[in-house]
């Protein structure tokens, strides 16, 4: 098996050749360590004034917030596609006890809208990102989950609750 630097640039034959011959030139070379960039992402209630600082305000929910126009909701976008499913939604019910396998479950929705969650990122990538939410619970939201998902947070995985 091959291991080392060589390896991991797919030089392996190469430096399978030079252990074995002692008049193999030695070959170094030099990469840049992948600098991965975190984006700038925000959770906001809608009702909560906009602010400059939001950059792109990005509204996720299914439902348009009740009381609030176009222009009174100030957003750039309306992604509705990656909220949760009306079931989802439905059965959490925003009860903070059932927020872990919520959690779990809308990863796993949100595993199925890889094209819309690839937008969202390009949108990100210019600058802040604010992820707009109707819901009253701050901690307790999909707007939470959405962030850590575009944070880099893990991947969804299946359990046996379903």
């Amino acid at each position: 098996m091959l291991t080392g630097r060589f390896a991991q640039l797919g030089l392996g034959s190469v430096s399978q050749r030079c252990a074995h011959r002692a008049d193999c030139p030695v070959v170094i070379v030099h990469t840049k360590p992948e600098r991965r960039r975190t984006m700038s992402v925000r959770v906001k209630r809608i009702y909560d004034p906009p602010s400059p600082s939001d950059g792109e305000r990005v509204l996720i929910d299914r439902l348009w917030p009740h009381g609030y126009t176009r222009e009174d909701a100030q957003v750039d976008a309306w992604v509705r596609e990656l909220a949760p499913s009306t079931e989802l939604r439905r059965w959490f019910g925003h009860q903070p006890s059932r927020f872990d396998e919520f959690r779990r479950r809308y990863r796993l929705e949100l595993a199925a809208q890889e094209t819309k969650l690839a937008a969202l990122r390009r949108r990100g990538r210019n600058g802040a990102l604010t992820l707009v939410y109707s819901a009253r619970d701050t901690e307790h939201n999909d707007a939470v989950v959405l962030a850590e998902l575009l944070r880099g947070g893990p991947a969804p995985t299946q359990s046996p609750r379903s």
